[in-house]
């Protein structure tokens, strides 16, 4: 079992720049796809982005596509989200999960497991 640790949320202003990593423990983090998703108040959790095994297939939500960038380094067992150009209506608790196999084939968030605490997001206008 997977178990995933987000860091590296804050407080931004608009137009800024956050990196988000989520840490895992165990063997077995080079073996799944990755997923970020977040969570605004009062709204359902989201798909942020996705990330294959090793890295060479990601995906993106329309709302984050040309500003955010996915990517994985499985020698430090660690997952990361680059957050460029963010707006207000990126604030969220982002959380980090593990996809249902070694490629993306979802981005259910029930579809994802082994769910990290999550960071914060906050970015002032």
């Amino acid at each position: 079992q997977v178990q995933l640790v987000e860091s590296g949320g804050g407080l931004v202003q608009a137009g800024g720049s956050l990196r988000l990593s989520c840490a895992a423990s165990g063997r077995t983090f080079s073996n799944y796809a990755m997923g970020w998703f977040r969570q605004a108040p009062g709204k359902e959790r989201e798909f942020v982005a996705a990330i294959n095994w090793i890295g060479l297939s990601t995906y993106y939500a329309d709302s984050v596509k040309g500003r955010f960038t996915i990517s994985r380094d499985n020698a430090k067992n660690t997952l990361y989200l680059q957050m460029n150009s963010l707006k207000p209506e990126d604030t969220a608790v982002y959380y980090c999960a593990r996809g249902p196999g070694r490629v993306v084939v979802t981005r259910a968030p029930e579809d994802f497991g082994s769910w990290g605490q999550g960071t914060q997001v906050t970015v002032s206008s």
